[in-house]
């Protein structure tokens, strides 16, 4: 009868649920982020290159304040 007692006492206990539960949603959310930057790393090094060619044919005027 302690045996039966102690496995439903540790089936039905809930402390650490909560744990469990971050544990998780942290999971889903690394998980979700990892798919973005999968997709999204390809259209971001288009842009980047895009940005630096035309930035590198800019010029900066040399400005003196004496």
């Amino acid at each position: 009868m302690a045996k039966e007692e102690h496995a439903n006492n540790f089936w039905t206990d809930e402390s650490g649920a909560i744990t469990v539960d971050w544990v998780v949603l942290t999971a889903g959310i690394v998980g979700l982020a990892g798919i973005v930057y999968t997709y999204l790393s390809g259209p971001v090094d288009g842009i980047d290159a895009k940005t630096g060619s035309a930035l590198s044919s800019v010029s900066v005027p040399k400005i003196s304040f004496d």
